[in-house]
């Protein structure tokens, strides 16, 4: 386990992560200057730094802060384990927001808008006991009361994704002997997965990775876009903040490919985790069953009623159950209703299969947290791989038991508290995503009336190899 840096990097489960190649934060090398003393650091018991110069003069000096591009641009890794002290990605930076709203100390008003992912909703819900719908309802009360103007959901924006990603996997297919690395198509919604994959395996492994954007940044492209085009305004006066499972959601909010150039913002502007969210109501001395409940916003949310609709397949978005079914009707002409999992090397890799005519026509499999991952491409990278499609998240247990979720309470293990997140995550209703009629009308009405290349940009994104910054402080595990 590493050691923490005064508040920077706390490094936790590592063994269930990515390996780090070498500190995020480096040390400062000092130089002795002629005529000059060599100044100490020491570090004090609360594990603040302190400089100690010859002539016992002592200066605090300041917590080192590393940004989310910053961590990009290393060879060290940030993973759902960790906690990073990020500037302008905190529930701080909402408050702050806000507090600039009503006191009117920006030059325009900011329409701030929430977006929060179901495995946030189910995670918080058990906490508090109670339902997913009922955490929803009482979670859109209170963000409209400190002053956010709409609260939407993800599953809305993650019917884009599976339907992207259903298309895209038919296209793979239908080109995968002119193409040897079309397939396995490798899901791309896990960034923890997308970050080890293009600082690890770079060029190898990043053709058969999706092209098509998480539900976290169909989102970005749906407010920042469609929405502030609704309203009336530019992108630039709206402040987006997603609500998510893990850490790692922060880094994909600030990669450069979903920076809008032109309006000068980011497609999301802050990503908050679930425990963050706990956290503001802490600080703001609200207990959520006290709540009262409000109507749920439904321009960009699966709603029926009062009540939350989710997808099929598992908490990590259920792209191999969706995928799947679409691929074997579209290419083999089979309706499959429920999909029959084998349990593989674990629980977190498994297979399913479809055969016809006695030969195996499609292999999928999922493969969560990075022991699963490493044999998965370890695989492919021998040619050995049997998979045509490969759900792939970096947290065992996938994306409800995210990093970021809500920790268990005093006398409540972890496995007892992921069962009941589970369980309030699959009591939710779900809506096949060819059947949502709200995302078909958008498709009409906003991407079909876009060029191909704008369509593409505001649906799919593209991955690139992170060089490796060698030096003589790597850190050995």
């Amino acid at each position: 386990m590493a050691s923490q840096f005064s508040g920077v990097l706390q490094l936790t489960d590592l063994d269930d992560f990515i390996t780090p190649s070498q500190e995020c934060v480096k040390p400062v090398k000092l130089e002795k200057k002629p005529g000059k003393s060599l100044a100490k650091i020491q570090i004090e018991d609360d594990g603040s730094y302190v400089q100690v110069n010859q002539d016992g003069g002592r200066k605090k000096l300041e917590k080192a802060k590393i940004t989310l591009n910053d961590c990009l641009a290393c060879s060290g890794c940030v993973t759902s384990a960790e906690s990073v002290l990020i500037a302008q990605q905190s529930h701080e930076e909402i408050f702050k927001v806000l507090r600039n709203n009503i006191l009117g100390l920006e030059e325009e008003q900011k329409v701030v808008v929430v977006s929060v992912s179901p495995q946030s909703r189910a995670s918080i819900a058990a906490h508090y006991g109670l339902s997913s719908s009922e955490a929803g309802r009482r979670l859109t009360s209170y963000f409209k009361s400190r002053g956010i103007h709409h609260v939407f959901d993800t599953s809305f924006s993650r019917t884009f994704s599976l339907l992207e990603s259903q298309k895209e996997f038919v296209e793979r297919f239908q080109r995968k002997e002119q193409d040897k690395q079309a397939l396995p198509m490798l899901t791309s919604s896990c960034p923890g997965w997308i970050c080890y994959a293009e600082k690890t395996h770079g060029d190898f492994i990043l053709p058969y990775i999706s092209t098509t954007r998480s539900p976290q940044q169909m989102m970005g492209s749906l407010v920042k876009d469609y929405f502030a085009a609704q309203q009336g305004i530019s992108p630039q006066q709206i402040y987006h903040v997603a609500v998510m499972p893990c850490f790692d959601k922060k880094l994909e909010a600030s990669r450069s490919e979903f920076y809008m150039g032109k309006a000068e913002t980011r497609e999301v502007d802050c990503v908050i985790t679930s425990g963050e969210v706990l956290k503001m109501l802490e600080e703001d001395k609200v207990i959520l069953t006290d709540v009262e409940p409000a109507p749920l916003d439904a321009m960009f949310s699966n709603v029926c009623g009062d009540e939350f609709l989710s997808h099929s397949g598992g908490g990590s978005g259920g792209y191999l159950h969706n995928v799947f079914i679409h691929a074997a009707k579209q290419l083999f002409g089979e309706g499959v209703q429920e999909l029959t999992y084998k349990i593989l090397r674990n629980k977190d890799f498994q297979e399913v299969t479809l055969e016809k005519d006695g030969a195996v026509v499609l292999c999928f499999a999922s493969a969560y947290g990075f022991r699963n991952i490493q044999n998965m491409v370890q695989k492919l990278k021998k040619g050995k791989s049997p998979y045509h499609f490969v759900e792939v998240m970096a947290c065992p247990s996938g994306c409800l038991n995210g990093g970021g979720q809500v920790k268990a309470i005093h006398g409540q293990t972890p496995k007892e508290l992921l069962q009941k997140v589970e369980e309030l995550y699959k009591a939710e209703n779900p809506l096949p995503p060819e059947d949502d009629e709200r995302v078909a009308e958008l498709y009409q009405t906003w991407i079909n009336s876009m060029s191909e290349e704008r369509a593409k940009q505001m649906l799919h994104t593209q991955y690139h190899t992170v060089e490796k910054m060698t030096n003589g402080l790597a850190m050995k595990w």
